[in-house]
């Protein structure tokens, strides 16, 4: 399980080299807790001073899902000798203290990224999947500050991770807090900025700013009942509907104004909605059912 307080391993811990009577502490014992890359070396092997740095620079970007021991098969003929080392350079994973995968000879780095990703994934993802539920159930149960804790927490294990990233802006959000949540996505790193889960982050924003300036929803509701073709009044009560945490009948609003003029506000109500639809999760009855009304009528 994630330790939230735990330090990322240094890179000294990342990658060592191996005696053989350090082997056993260094591979066999530590691969018990995460997966252990040996890399079966020599100064007289060409192919091994192009492959073992691009090792090293793999297994540091890995960010500790993965150590890296470099064994030198001249000075260490022994374990060699125990594991049947014929060609070097060899690699081989270790996990739970055996040895689980590896290859000969060097390799494209698309074939070495994708060793170390296969060998990462042996120890799962350290317990983050379990961290972010626990953080959404939070949020859900209306603990934004304990989820905004819990998911500062998650980037700080892995500062890129969207679906982390995206529920601390929804939790800055829940606890009222707009424009920490707008600097926050702001501020996103690349790979995080077009995930699909910030993106409903933003779209949650707007709906957000939107309800701060609703207004009062009796009286837009009279305003409709009216003049049904009051199309602003409709589009303001579906409004103040979303921040009553009213999504279906604000949808509902929303569809009704497409009907009646698709056009209105150089097609607002059809943006509009489909900002509810990517604020929502995507199968939520509630977008469901919209979607598939909304099609209709673009269709009919």
């Amino acid at each position: 399980m994630l330790g939230m307080g735990d330090k990322p391993q240094a890179d000294a811990n990342l990658i060592k080299d191996a005696t053989e009577a350090s082997f056993m502490a260094d591979v066999i014992e530590a691969s018990r807790e995460v997966p252990v890359i040996v890399d079966f070396w020599a100064t007289w092997c060409g192919p091994c001073k192009t492959l073992g740095p691009m090792l090293e620079s793999a297994v540091t970007a890995a960010k500790g899902k993965v150590r890296m021991v470099k064994v030198d098969v001249d000075q260490n003929q022994r374990i060699a000798g125990q594991l049947r080392i014929q060609s070097i350079p060899t690699v081989y994973a270790f996990w739970q203290g055996q040895p689980v995968d590896g290859f000969q000879g060097a390799v494209p780095a698309s074939e070495l990224k994708a060793f170390i990703e296969r060998v990462s994934a042996l120890a799962g993802d350290g317990g983050l999947a379990e961290a972010i539920q626990a953080a959404e159930d939070m949020l859900t149960e209306g603990a934004a500050a304990d989820a905004a804790e819990t998911f500062a927490a998650i980037l700080g294990e892995e500062p890129e991770n969207a679906v982390a990233y995206a529920g601390l802006a929804r939790a800055h959000l829940a606890l009222g807090d707009l424009d920490q949540a707008e600097a926050l996505i702001a501020a996103a790193p690349a790979p995080v900025a077009k995930s699909k889960e910030l993106d409903a982050a933003r779209a949650q924003l707007e709906l957000a700013r939107q309800a701060a300036n609703a207004g009062p929803e009796a009286e837009l509701r009279a305003a409709v009942e009216a003049d049904p073709n009051d199309h602003q009044a409709r589009f303001d009560l579906a409004a103040a509907l979303l921040a009553a945490g009213n999504q279906k009948e604000a949808v509902d609003e929303l569809l009704e104004l497409f009907r009646r003029d698709r056009e209105w506000n150089e097609g607002a109500a059809k943006t509009q909605l489909f900002t509810i639809f990517e604020a929502l999760k995507p199968q939520d009855p509630i977008v469901l059912a919209g979607r598939r009304r909304l099609s209709s009528m673009i269709f009919a």
